[in-house]
Order: structure tokens, then sequence, then C-alpha cells
């Protein structure tokens, strides 16, 4: 019975063996055939929409930068062109990833050579710098960094707070191993990592060789989004000339100012874009900067670049057509140094504009100033702007017309006593030629003005204040404060005090004094401080009959030929009347009659250094006391100089050139009349007349091979 019941047990235990290998078997076939079913369907009924997604690209506009416009001088004559380059460029596609750029710049600095240190400060994108380095690394190295260096809280940071955790667990000992062409790799990447989607920068633009143009260009196929190309840099064939003025350009990796970005990029600008950075570059970038280039840009579904179509190939810049003549200008700045030659105590710098009085067009301007560290002598032309001084008794034609605006100075009761001044309490005020107590000369307002009288101006604005007579060490009873504002306002309607309209981005209006009180000071010069360009424009303005013409640099707007110079004038900047100052032409006539007196007349403070030339001209001298400040003086209490100044215009009777000289901070003892001698050479220069007959030739000649370029 036992053995029949076991031999029963293992028949039953064996048939379940079969059961479970069929289940197995079939579930096994179960998968297999929905396998089948899944793969078939992928392959049949979606198969076209898989190949699609693995194969779709897609299409996107790109835009790229064009050459710059070019600025010429008056007689067309090229101060900024271009230089075309070769270039490598990188285009950073949509979806491309950090760790993506860093391999593409291994692999390039396979091809090309990347300048470790650079000299030049217009070439800084070059300097590989430790956290360029750094950067680079972690890129390569981020799972390491975050699994063995980062603390647990750490790791919960994100956006840039973890990445400032991750880089500063990268050490110096980290890079300080790495190759040539890993240093090279981590300089492209810094280039490559600064770039917006879908935008075009420069990887290498400096001396590219033919031998990396063809390396890379064989090797496309493994560089996503990088390609050969030509791109520009600034060059300036007149060497310094006007440098200060002219500008310069933002590189690529400055881009759009941060300040302005808003405005820029509403325009269309990319954030890497190069844009005018200072003075006519900054004035007139919406004229230079032309139309960009357009690119159909294809990636693939990762996000490279793999093909860019060119739509459109831009316009280069509208190019601009200065008011000054290069060989003018370049004579006035050889008068300007020659002048510093004589220079003596804290003076530092000479300062000179020229002007055409009715159109407002400036024929010349230059700052020139030594530098004692390096004992040359150096371009400062946008000084002539932005530096502000005591002009002293320059000034005093817009004294005299305002005491006639104002009703305190007639046509027949303008003859006033020239007296040495003596107020409680105060310093006396007396003329050069006047300073002996009591002694009592009359003047007009044409010889007060021949022979430079501070104290005619001084009686003229206490005459503004009511005060008609005049006792010695009495008190000074006169409300100051609304005969200052007033003498303000009138010397405003000259330009003395307000802004020129030069078209630049930036001047100075001057710095006016705090003390009422000093009203008489300011009547001659002695108080508030003005511009060079200033002071041309207001000589200009009394040589224009009252007329006050903004000053402008840019004379005609113009396209570019097919040669890639000079087209057509596009448009041409018209003469801008400001204002027109508000007295009648006969007290101009009065003005005018004592500038003509300060250079022809007898008594005339210019007479010696200007008079007796083949033009006639009219001007006004001009000496203020000044304290300087600098580093080569008192910084505390101010050193005590004087500014010598002169304005000017001719021919008298139908002016062409207005200019102002200024020469601060000469010794208070100093018998230099550096002012006038340059005014006087400046206006030989202009009429070509003397010593200046033939020195524009001269001067053509001597430069013509002279060339500066500097890379962007």
């Amino acid at each position: 019975m036992k053995s029949n019941s076991r031999h029963h047990r293992d028949r039953k235990s064996k048939s379940h063996i079969p059961f479970r290998l069929n289940l197995l078997f079939f579930g096994a076939f179960a998968c297999f055939a929905l396998l089948i079913l899944r793969l078939a369907y992928l392959q049949i009924v979606s198969g076209e929409e898989y190949e699609a997604e693995v194969q779709r690209t897609e299409t996107t506009l790109a835009t790229g930068s064009v050459p710059r416009g070019e600025i010429y001088d008056a007689s067309h004559r090229k101060l900024v062109g271009n230089e075309a380059i070769q270039t490598i460029t990188y285009t950073r596609g949509s979806g491309v990833s950090s760790e993506d750029m860093a391999h593409i710049a291994l692999n390039l600095a396979n091809y090309i050579e990347m300048p470790n240190v650079t000299q030049l400060e217009s070439k800084k994108d070059y300097d590989i710098k430790t956290r360029d380095l750094k950067d680079f690394w972690l890129v390569l190295n981020q799972d390491k960094v975050t699994d063995q260096r980062m603390s647990e809280e750490e790791k919960k940071l994100t956006g840039g707070e973890f990445y400032q955790a991750q880089i500063a667990k990268v050490t110096d000992e980290d890079v300080a191993d790495f190759s040539k062409e890993e240093k090279e790799a981590a300089a492209i990447f810094s280039k490559m990592n600064g770039a917006y989607a879908l935008t075009t920068i420069n990887i290498k633009n400096d001396n590219v060789t033919d031998a990396e143009i063809a390396k890379v260009s064989e090797n496309l196929s493994s560089l996503p989004g990088v390609d050969t190309g030509t791109d520009w840099v600034r060059s300036y064939p007149q060497g310094s000339m006007l440098s200060s003025i002219l500008g310069s350009v933002t590189t690529e990796k400055e881009g759009i100012p941060a300040s302005q970005a808003a405005a820029f990029l509403a325009n269309g600008y990319a954030r890497n874009d190069r844009v005018g950075k200072s003075q006519i570059e900054k004035q007139y970038e919406t004229v230079l900067a032309g139309s960009k280039s357009k690119s159909e840009t294809e990636t693939n579904s990762n996000g490279d670049v793999i093909n860019t179509i060119e739509k459109y190939a831009g316009d280069k810049g509208d190019n601009l057509v200065l008011t000054i003549d290069m060989d003018f200008q370049r004579t006035v700045e050889e008068i300007a140094r020659e002048a510093l030659k004589d220079r003596q105590g804290l003076n530092r710098g000479i300062y000179i504009v020229a002007t055409n009085p009715k159109t407002g067009a400036v024929l010349a301007m230059t700052g020139q100033e030594y530098n004692p560290k390096t004992g040359k002598v150096e371009d400062a032309t946008l000084a002539t702007a932005t530096k502000a001084f005591e002009m002293g008794s320059t000034v005093k034609g817009a004294t005299v017309l305002s005491a006639y605006m104002d009703g305190a100075l007639t046509l027949d009761n303008n003859v006033i006593v020239d007296e040495p001044l003596k107020f409680l309490g105060t310093p006396e005020i007396n003329s050069v030629f006047n300073r002996v107590p009591g002694n009592r000369i009359p003047l007009t307002d044409i010889t007060a003005l021949e022979r430079s009288s501070n104290v005619y101006m001084s009686k003229l604005a206490l005459r503004m204040g009511g005060k008609y007579n005049y006792t010695r060490n009495e008190a000074v009873k006169v409300d100051a404060d609304p005969v200052l504002t007033r003498l303000r306002q009138y010397f405003a309607q000259f330009g003395l005090g307000a802004s020129t309209g030069i078209d630049l981005p930036s001047e100075s209006t001057g710095l006016p004094g705090v003390d009422p009180n000093k009203f008489m000071y300011f009547a001659f010069g002695q108080y508030d401080t003005y511009t060079t360009m200033q002071l041309a424009q207001y000589v200009s303005t009394i040589a224009n009959n009252g007329k006050r013409m903004g000053l402008h640099l840019v004379d005609e707007i113009w396209s570019t030929g097919k040669d890639g110079e000079l087209g057509k004038v596009e448009s041409q900047i018209e003469p801008t009347l400001l204002n027109t100052v508000n007295v009648d032409q006969k007290y101009i006539d009065r003005v005018q009659k004592g500038f003509y007196q300060v250079v022809n007349g007898s008594q005339g403070t210019g007479h010696k250094r200007l008079g007796g030339t083949s033009y006639v001209s009219a001007g006004k001298t001009g000496t203020a006391q000044s304290s300087y400040y600098g580093s080569q003086g008192d910084p505390n209490n101010g050193t005590q100089t004087i500014n010598k100044t002169y304005v000017g215009y001719a021919p008298y009777d139908d002016p062409e050139i207005a200019i102002a000289v200024a020469v601060p901070y000469l010794p208070t003892n100093n018998s230099n009349y550096q002012s006038q001698i340059a005014a006087k050479k400046v206006l030989d220069a202009y009429f070509q007349v003397g010593a200046y007959a033939n020195k524009a030739d001269d001067l053509q000649n001597e430069h013509k091979d002279e060339e500066v370029e500097v890379a962007e």
C-alpha cells in the first residue's frame, strides 16, 4: 500500500512540470509577440514619424555684423577706416550645452593658436585668466565636483548660487598642469560661453593665418557652429589726429553698454554687438552701424548648427564727412605743440578751437597737454569741450552787451571813469594800465574794451544793481544775487555757461561760483569757468551779429559706393540757429568796434602781436587769476596761477573764422603771450600768409605715409 501511494505521488508531481514549462513558454511567447507587435507598430505605423524626428531640423534667422561707416575730413580724406581681416567664428546653437562647447573648444584648439598674453588694450579678450581655466575645468568635471566636493546643503542650492558653490571647489592645483592646448581651449570656451543663442561671435580675428583657415575649413564637420569668414578692425590713416574726439568702438566682449541695453535690444542689436563707445563713434552710432546681414541657420534636433545660408549680405554703415580739413587741423596741432615748448610753471596744456561763425562748423580743434610722467606732449582735443577755466577779460564783450540789454548802459551815457576801486573789507579792483589810487581815466565802452578795463566792467555790474556813484572805502550796497543771476542769463545767450550744441555725447557747461558777492569779478571773467569750446561760440556769436549757431563737427553723411569708398551725399547737416542775442545791432556794432581796436588800435592789448596783417582781424585778450589744485601744486589751498586767453575773428568786415585759445595755470609773474601768438599763427595758417603760405602742402607731404591701425 505504501509503495503504491508513493508511486501515485511521483506521477502527480511529474505531471505538473510540463504544465509549468508550457505556461512559462506561453508567457515568453506572449512577451515576444507583444514586442514584435510593438516593433512592427513603431516601424510600420510610426516609422516615418520617428525617422522624421531623428532627421528633424529647424531653420531660424540669424544676423551678422557688417563693417561700420568710415569717417573723412572736409576734403574727403580718410580719418577712420576699416581693414578686412580673416576670422574664425562661432554661432551658438539653441540647444548647445556648456559641456558641448567645451568639447568643441578642445577640438578647435588643435587647429588654431590663441595668444595667451596681449599688450594692446583693445585685444584683452584673449587674456587667459585663472577664472577662465577654472570655468573650463568645472564644465568637464561637473559630476566629480558635485559628488565628491560639495556638501549636502550646497547640493540643494540652485541657479547662480549653485554654480558659485561649485566654482569655489575648484582649486588652483586643478588647473596648474593645464597644457598649452588646454589653456587655448579654455580661452576659446570663454568666448563661446559668452555668446547668445544663434548669434555669431569671433573666436579669433587677430593674426589668423592661412594655415589656420585651411585646417578649420577642412574639419568643419567635426566643429558644430564653427566657421571661417572676414571681419573688420578700425584703422586710422592719419595716426593720432583727433583721436580723442573720433572715439572708439566696443569689443565683442564688451558688447552693448549695460546702461543702454534696453534701447539697443529694442533696435535689433545683439548683446555682443560692437557699438560706438565714445565721442563721434557713439554720437553717430545709428549712421555708422549699417544694416546687419541676415542668414538662415539650420540646426539639428540636438541644437547643433549644421548649415548657414546667407539671405541678405547687409549694408555697410553710412560715412561721415567732417567740417575739419586735415591739413589745417595738422597745422593747428603743430602750433599748439610748439607753444608748449615755452610752457612755464604749472602750465601743462594749450587748447584751441576755430569755427565758422556763420554756420557753427568747427574748422579745427586741438588740446595738447604735456605729460610730466612720460615727458611727451599728448593729444587732449576732447578737453576743449570738457575742461573749464576762468577766461578773464575775453568775456568783457558779453559784459558790455549785458549792460546794454539790462538798460544800465546807453549810447548817450557810456563814459565811465576808470579808477582803482576799493570797497570796505574787500581787495582793491584795478585795471592793469591804472593802478594808482586817485588816478581817473574816462573811457567809453569801445576804449574800455580796447584797453581792457576791469573797473569799467565792475562799474557796469554795479549799475545793474542800481549803483551809479562810487566813493572809496564805502560798503557795497547792492543786492548781488539778482545782478549775478541776470548776468549769467545774458552770458548764456552767447553760449557762456550753456551747451554749445556740439555733436558729441557730452560737454561741460562750466562751473558757476556760489558767492553772489563776486558779481563784479564775474563781470571781468574772474569767477565762473568756461570751456574753450564755449569761448569759441561766444566770439562767433559776436562776429555773427548776435546769432548763436550750434557748433558741429559733421558736415555731411555719405553712402558707400561700389568701390567701398564715398558714394553720394545722403544728407547735409544744416546750420542750427540756437538763439539770437536779445540786443539791437547798434550795440553789437559797439562791441565789434571795441574788438577791432584791441587788435588795430594804438592802445589795443593785442595790437603788438596780432595787428599789421594782410587780413584785418578783431579780438579780445584775457588774463585771469586762477588756482591750481593738481598734484604738482598745493592740493589743499591751491597754487596761485594765471590763465592767458584770446578770442578773435577775421576778416573783420565779413568773418570766415572765429578762434578761441586758452593757456591755463601759468606763473603769476608770467609775461608769456602764447595765447595771442598761437592765435596769430592759426589765423595766418587759415589765410595761408607769412610763414604759412605753403605750410599745408609741406605738412601733407611730411605725413602722407603715416598710418596707425587699432583692432577693436
